[in-house]
């Protein structure tokens, strides 16, 4: 038997098999509804993460321009007084 007939012969049987089971008639509504609720969701998600880095951002740079934090620290011994 050839590949060819093989699979001839496999297209027949699913033919004849009895058909699965019937798709429920309400499935593409729900599923439609399912899918906008995910992109909703993924999309509100985006947007927050977005609103907390810019937020963490301005934090920072505010932090940064009251603290000068690239600045040295001041010494812990006073300099010499010379000139009495």
């Amino acid at each position: 038997m050839s590949d060819h007939d093989r699979k001839e012969d496999e297209v027949r049987r699913m033919l004849d098999a009895p058909p699965r089971g019937q798709v429920p008639p309400d499935l593409l509504p729900r599923v439609l509804d399912r899918g906008t609720r995910a992109l909703r969701r993924a999309r509100v998600l985006r947007r927050l993460l977005w609103v907390l880095l810019t937020a963490a951002a301005i934090a920072f740079t505010v932090w940064a321009s009251a603290a000068e934090p690239w600045r040295p620290p001041p010494a812990g011994v006073t300099p010499p007084f010379q000139g009495w």
